[in-house]
């Protein structure tokens, strides 16, 4: 006996309701604030979508250095690849999974057990069908080097039962699958069987998907280029975050990398580009006071300072907490985001409305601002002075700001902190390195669940390298908690583990803005920029 998707095991029972609340204000992950969006709904109608054309043209902060969203947390991947693949499911607005490429799913009665029912017709950008074999070679793909799936599904097999039928055997039933499989961090993108097998760590060699655009240029240190694929097969449900109909309303899309904020800002305000994302908060007032522009405010996530330790000084604890204690939170904040509009204080991994995974344990931590107690610690993890590396990027402006704050705070406690400044796709590559750092800066989404932190993970691999037994071990815990209430207490236990094992030090909660040309209609931010059903009126 099998039961349908939306029964999915319990899902904790009361995942539904903290999603509800979490979709009226908060990406990777954290929804739209629509009161600040003053453009209009998509337009879905066929008339609309036939009389639609021209292209939209986006000032973006970085370039990444993959398209693949399968094997890097990067945003500036997941953000630019989001038009040209899907995944079997999906989120909608209220970041509940829902099919995408799968027709249906089932899970069996001992929660072993998904099977997919694949939509026929769906093509690829070469013009192939999507069949079996196809999702079965990108699963496995992604499961190899997606650090989420190499935890979560660990042990799993999947099966192809004929050309439109797959299955995931999993080696536990586990209440948290199915949100891995929509995860936004690392998209378990669908791709032709061929290739997905001649991809490897670094990513697929070329850029084929399912998605309402299709990948057509990339001039490095430029932009990418992506038109209308004529052949895609939208869903006909209603759009709803990542969901629904999708339909490519421009004929082509062109993402340039403009990293300097005020050369975005420049070009946004002469019509240059429609669309201009991570806009200075410092300019936010300039912006709106232009009368063809609005400002798209967007709850994003939280900015964190990452240890390496796996290497150097931070393989010892009590450097990371003398770090903590000697970092002014508040000042980094300001610093970083000019306006508390932007920024507020928090020590939690999620949002105060995910009522049932908020916890304020730690907050007592969090909040400590002690010199006298950073260079006690100091002494006691033996530091003598040696160069500590601050790897960062100029391309995320307010990651920047808040290394060079740091990098001062730590110079006043006696570290001799250095900062290594590099662009973001050669910052990528670096923090992959354990000689060449000790901390960098990033900013993280908000998550849907604990599992999708891969720097909580010691089996990720994630750049900072965690190991800590006892939060793989209340990880594990989640996964089979028979209750809310069991949950509930594992969460606190985790973010207790989280502030005394300390992997990074979370500065706090941010919001990013886009800034918008009033000739852009529909569009909208949920867990990054969502680019179909959205036109440009000339």
């Amino acid at each position: 006996m099998k039961r349908k998707f939306f029964h999915l095991l319990f899902i904790f029972t009361f995942v539904p309701f903290f999603l509800i609340a979490c979709s009226g204000g908060g990406s990777e992950t954290s929804t739209s604030t629509e009161s600040e969006n003053t453009n209009e709904t998509p337009a879905t109608n066929e008339e609309e979508a036939t009389t639609s054309g021209g292209t939209l043209k986006i000032a973006y902060e970085a370039q990444p250095n993959t398209l693949d969203p399968s094997v890097t947390t990067a945003g500036a991947t997941k953000d630019l690849s989001r038009p040209i693949y899907e995944s079997l499911v999906t989120l909608n607005e209220n970041w509940e999974v829902t099919p995408q490429l799968a027709e249906s799913y089932e899970i069996s009665e001992d929660g072993t057990v998904v099977t997919f029912k694949l939509r026929q017709g769906v093509l690829f950008h070469n013009g192939e069908e999507m069949k079996a074999e196809d999702v079965i070679a990108s699963m496995e793909k992604w499961t190899e080097y997606s650090s989420l799936a190499k935890s979560m599904l660990s042990g799993a097999e999947w099966v192809e039962v004929d050309e439109y039928t797959v299955e995931l055997h999993l080696e536990r039933p586990s209440g948290l699958v199915m949100q891995t499989l929509a995860d936004q961090n690392q998209v378990a993108a669908i791709m032709p069987k061929e290739v997905a097998e001649a991809a490897d760590a670094t990513g697929a060699k070329e850029y084929i998907g399912t998605g309402p655009f299709k990948f057509e240029e990339w001039q490095t240190d430029q932009y990418v280029k992506m038109v209308r694929f004529e052949d895609y097969q939208p869903l006909n449900d209603s759009p709803s975050g990542l969901a629904g109909e999708k339909l490519a309303l421009v004929d082509e899309i062109y993402w340039y990398f403009v990293p300097d904020e005020s050369t975005r800002n420049a070009g946004l305000i002469s019509g240059e580009y429609d669309i201009a994302t991570g806009i200075s908060y410092d300019t936010v007032e300039q912006i709106e006071a232009v009368p063809h522009l609005s400002a798209y405010i967007h709850p994003y996530g939280f900015q964190m300072l990452v240890f390496n330790k796996k290497s150097g000084l931070f393989t010892d604890v009590k450097a990371r907490q003398a770090v903590n204690y000697a970092v002014d939170k508040q000042a980094i904040l300001q610093t970083s985001f000019a306006d508390e509009r932007f920024y507020n204080m928090e020590s939690s991994l999620f949002r105060p409305e995910q009522t049932e995974w908020y916890s304020q344990v730690g907050k007592e931590i969090y909040d400590t601002h002690d010199l006298d107690l950073a260079k006690q610690l100091l002494e006691e993890a033996g530091y003598n002075g040696e160069e500590v590396v601050i790897l960062t990027s100029r391309d995320y402006a307010y990651q920047y700001n808040a290394a060079v704050s740091v990098q001062q705070m730590l110079n006043d406690v006696g570290i001799n902190a250095k900062l290594d400044v590099y662009d973001w796709g050669t910052l990528l590559d670096r923090r992959s390195d354990p000689e060449a750092w000790d901390i960098f800066f990033t900013g993280w989404d908000t998550s849907l669940i604990p599992h999708q932190y891969s720097f909580l993970d010691s089996e990720a691999e994630w750049p900072g390298w965690t190991n800590s037994p006892e939060i793989d071990q209340i990880l594990d815990d989640m996964e089979t908690a028979a209750t809310p209430e069991e949950v509930k207490e594992l969460n606190d236990k985790l973010h207790e583990e989280f502030w005394n094992y300390m992997p990074l030090v979370n500065i706090g909660n941010y919001s990013k803005v886009t800034g918008i040309n009033e000739k852009v209609k529909g569009y909208q931010d949920f867990i990054g920029p969502v680019v179909w059903n959205v036109s440009v009126e000339e």
